[in-house]
């Protein structure tokens, strides 16, 4: 198996984020990616997927990527049937940090209880 076919998922996890000025090279049984993801959360659930695919510390791949804007962590287009709580809970691993949400969202947001499908939240950094 090739080394790009190894980390295939990874290069399709990366057109489906919509990764910008994306280059992908393989030289002496080692893959280069570098590219620009939108989010510091993009970037992350690409690192998971390569440490998914690689190991911990993968010595067949070598990953260059940076983060177009570090202002915020994640910008959530809020889906039916979602709460601050379970949104906190999917980008934190905890849904008591809906709080944080809720006040980087205040300018769209009057009550922590009411959010609408297609509204476009800001997920802080924490």
């Amino acid at each position: 198996m090739s080394v790009k076919a190894k980390y295939q998922e990874v290069l399709n996890l990366g057109e489906e984020l919509g990764i910008k000025n994306g280059d992908v090279s393989e030289e002496n049984g080692v893959l280069k990616i570098k590219g620009e993801a939108g989010t510091q959360y993009e970037k992350n659930l690409l690192w998971d997927k390569i440490k998914q695919l690689g190991g911990e510390n993968p010595s067949d791949l070598k990953a260059n990527i940076s983060v177009s804007d570090s202002s915020v962590y994640h910008r959530h287009t809020v889906k039916s049937g979602e709460s601050l709580s379970k949104i906190a809970k999917q980008y934190y691993g905890d849904p008591m940090k809906y709080k944080q949400i809720f006040s980087a969202n205040t300018g769209i947001l009057s009550n922590p209880d009411v959010i609408q499908p297609d509204q476009v939240l800001v997920i802080p950094n924490l």
